[in-house]
């Protein structure tokens, strides 16, 4: 008798950090159709020199030496093995401004963009990998978990995610970044 798991697609998938051991996982799942492989996730990263280097090739090598660095980059969703998603979740401090707040960035994680294969896209994926960042970015001692998001009409920023999906996971709106992005933010307390 065949036993076949009943749970949604989005239950059944597993997040791991983005390290040197999965590199060719993240850089399978961003060339894939359709995948990131123009921004290797590196426009919020970038420092000003490597900014004005904006071809794919340029930009992996630079997410490429973060990971070897050791640096904390995010999450990859994989579905039976298979890398099929990916949250960029780190500290804001490895990022340059997303938001202009003045403040200190200790204990702040930020979730900047997702990739979801599109066969998956519409079955809660993103909603798990909001709750797995989350997750993730608290086990590592963070308070405070901001996001970009913008409204599901938006003709740009759509990597970010959507207000509803931020809501719907707890968190609050608590400012503007620039015309179209919502500054969101979730807190929690440590034991």
């Amino acid at each position: 008798m065949v036993m076949t798991d009943k749970r949604s697609v989005a239950e059944r998938m597993v997040f791991r950090e983005v390290t040197q051991d999965n590199w060719r996982d993240f850089e399978g799942l961003f060339e894939c159709r359709g995948g990131p492989k123009a921004c290797w996730c590196m426009v919020w990263r970038a420092t000003p020199v490597e900014s004005k280097q904006t071809d794919g090739l340029t930009r992996k090598a630079a997410m490429k030496a973060r990971i070897t660095a050791g640096t904390t980059v995010g999450l990859l969703g994989y579905l039976n093995k298979e890398p099929v998603a990916w949250c960029s979740v780190a500290p804001r401090s490895t990022y340059r401004r997303l938001v202009e707040h003045g403040g200190d960035d200790e204990g702040v994680w930020s979730i900047a963009c997702f990739f979801v294969v599109r066969r998956l896209r519409g079955q809660g994926v993103s909603q798990r990998i909001i709750a797995a960042a989350v997750e993730f970015a608290r086990n590592r001692g963070a308070s405070i978990v901001e996001a970009y998001p913008v409204d599901p009409s938006s003709p740009s920023y759509r990597f970010m995610g959507f207000v509803p999906m931020f809501e719907a996971a707890g968190f609050r709106e608590v400012g503007r970044a620039g015309s179209r992005r919502y500054v969101f933010q979730l807190t929690f307390e440590h034991e």
